[in-house]
């Protein structure tokens, strides 16, 4: 339970010898760290982010819950942070934590109205056509490196499908996409590029919202811009550049890292031949083991207060750890497995600031469909290098492949 507390006195050693979430050891087994922090401090544990920047990171699942459940303890509005003046303009993962005035760090009447715009607008897609797009799509990539016998699923189709259908969805050009994936990699992996990035991605709103505005069509961008909720072209823009991390990132990490599992793990890959009934639970399972978004940024404390034993002074920076949410045992059976069938984990957040219904709907879609489209193509895929070989993004946020080399018999080109 959270509960108020006095101020922490100068000079408390609260996050002395605090876990730096980068580095080697992060990037390739973040679950042994997680289950490191969860013996050393519970389910609440200090961490450092890249410069040594101080944070506490919530791994335990009722903590979780309170946290995201909790606006008026722990808010949204990064502007609270109170380390903002030590954090100088070039810090590499600012971009994703900076406040600007969109959804993400919208609270009270005005998300309730930001929010609105963005979950009707998905809800007016078309499942069955967007399953349709999704094939189309899937097909036409496979195409691309069928004949080859050998591919890079990340690079050459993870990444890339599931933008192509955000890019139909939103009213996007296909063309745009390289300079998206360019964009959305340099603001998550956090480095040096980082800030470029999500200028980029802003840009491509911008132009996008104009032209949407002149002419619109049947997609997102022009449904927000009609939403009754009278965003105008900043906020439409700003928001729409959220649903395109929200929406690409997770999906792509969630293909590519379902595919590892079924090429490395023989018993997740015996679920997944059980036909296109199981692709369904296979994902589900792959959320539960290695979810995307291992980690969010995150939420601000608005007042002094406890967690789990921690001392929370106000304006400290609470990190959303859904991957150690995910493994915490009290959710899991006894043999340290998700229970079969339950879908209670935490990949989509929780609160009025989980991801929106139909935003899930439309990710399952996407996910299942390449992933159903790819095994029907190429049923006799297997892994091109050693298991050990893989390489993880250098990323805080995201549990993700840089590549997932691939061989295979060379099929026919459709």
């Amino acid at each position: 339970m959270t509960e108020p507390a006095a101020t922490p006195p100068p000079g408390c050693p609260a996050h002395a010898g605090a876990t730096p979430l980068y580095g080697p050891r992060f990037q390739t087994d973040p679950a042994q760290l997680y289950r490191e922090l969860r013996a050393a401090h519970g389910p609440v544990a200090p961490v450092e982010l890249a410069g040594g920047v101080p944070a506490w990171l919530v791994i335990g699942y009722r903590e979780l819950q309170l946290v995201t459940g909790q606006p008026q303890l722990f808010g949204r509005d990064s502007t609270r942070w109170n380390a903002w003046e030590s954090i100088p303009e070039d810090w590499p993962l600012r971009p994703m934590m900076a406040p600007v005035p969109s959804i993400l760090y919208a609270e009270g009447e005005e998300h309730v109205r930001r929010s609105r715009a963005v979950t009707d607008a998905l809800a007016a897609v078309d499942p069955y056509e967007l399953r349709k797009h999704a094939e189309e799509i899937a097909d036409r990539l496979i195409d691309e490196f069928a004949g080859r016998g050998e591919a890079d699923l990340v690079a050459e189709y993870a990444h890339r499908m599931p933008l192509l259908v955000l890019c139909r969805l939103l009213g996007l050009s296909e063309e745009q996409a390289p300079v998206l994936t360019d964009g959305l990699l340099a603001m998550l992996d956090g480095g040096p590029d980082a800030p470029a990035g999500a200028q980029r991605l802003l840009g491509v709103m911008l132009d996008l919202v104009r032209e949407k505005a002149e002419h619109p069509t049947e997609d997102i961008a022009s449904r927000m811009l009609a939403h009754a909720a009278g965003l105008d072209h900043e906020e439409v823009m700003r928001d729409l550049r959220v649903l395109l991390i929200a929406g690409h990132q997770p999906t792509s990490y969630w293909i590519s890292n379902a595919m590892r599992l079924m090429l490395t793990d023989e018993r997740f890959a015996a679920s997944l031949s059980g036909g296109r009934r199981s692709i369904s639970q296979a994902l589900n399972e792959a959320l539960w083991e290695d979810t995307p978004t291992q980690i969010f940024a995150g939420r601000w404390a608005t007042r002094d207060t406890q967690l789990a034993g921690q001392r929370i002074a106000s304006g400290d920076m609470v990190l959303l750890g859904f991957a150690g949410a995910n493994s915490d045992p009290s959710v899991r059976q006894p043999d340290g497995r998700p229970a079969e069938g339950n879908r209670a984990h935490m990949s989509y957040s929780y609160g009025e600031h989980g991801c929106p219904f139909p935003a899930q709907e439309a990710a399952e879609v996407i996910a299942a469909t390449a992933i159903e489209v790819l095994l029907d193509r190429l049923p006799d895929l297997r892994l091109a290098v050693a298991e050990h070989a893989l390489v993880w993004r250098p990323s805080a946020w995201v549990r993700g492949l840089v590549a997932l080399p691939v061989s295979f018999t060379p099929g026919y080109r459709g």
